[in-house]
């Protein structure tokens, strides 16, 4: 197992409003979410559950938008935008 230097910013919260990106990677970096054909990405069954989670996350996280993302091979960047809205504050806190 690697031990790896966080690279967080000490002190700084991470729920606070702004663009993020992040990027997720498979299991010991297996090649799990399709192929790079051509220089073009084809998903396969599990790359498209990844697409369907990713643009699923706002019906989970009304303050979350998102923005671009790409799926590739092993991992996914993407960029989410964290939004302070007191209208879902309040809608979160009635439901």
């Amino acid at each position: 197992m690697h031990n790896r230097r966080s690279i967080r910013l000490k002190d700084f919260n991470y729920s606070d409003p702004g663009s993020y990106f992040i990027t997720i990677c498979s299991y010991h970096r297996h090649c799990i979410f399709g192929k790079i054909i051509n220089e073009n990405m084809y998903c396969n069954e599990l790359g498209r559950a990844v697409e369907k989670c990713w643009n699923d996350i706002p019906e989970h996280y009304p303050h979350i938008e998102l923005d671009e993302y790409v799926i590739m091979p092993n991992h996914v960047h993407g960029i989410l935008n964290i939004i302070d809205d007191v209208n879902v504050r309040v809608q979160n806190s009635v439901t």
